[in-house]
């Protein structure tokens, strides 16, 4: 199974953190299911920006980018060329580490 490593964020993951998920899941589905409570204010549709995150290690091992996902990037906040919605991120059998960036678009945050 695939290791993601996340850089720490203050909010999300103050000290980081590794975690697996079988390939074939969304970085954000296995951000979720182990209690990294990334926002996806359009509950992974590919609608928003709010799961954006920067792949600093893996990109290339990720399922490929669609053209909705790239139109949809260029609103992320702290976009970076290896950026990715974490919903439309799916993990194939190599590790990945990724960067959850300080801000999204949300300017509203639910808790979700």
């Amino acid at each position: 199974m695939p290791v993601i490593r996340i850089l720490p964020h203050a909010t999300l993951c103050p000290e980081g953190g590794s975690i697996q998920a079988p390939a074939g899941t969304s970085l954000c589905e296995a951000l979720l299911e182990n209690g990294i409570a990334i926002e996806h204010a359009c509950d992974m549709s590919s609608a928003c920006t709010t799961c954006h995150v920067v792949v600093k290690e893996g990109f290339n091992s990720l399922g490929e980018m669609d053209e909705s996902e790239e139109d949809l990037l260029d609103r992320a906040w702290g976009l970076a060329p290896t950026s990715r919605l974490s919903c439309q991120a799916i993990l194939s059998n190599q590790d990945v580490t990724i960067e959850i960036p300080k801000y999204t678009i949300n300017h509203a945050r639910e808790n979700h």
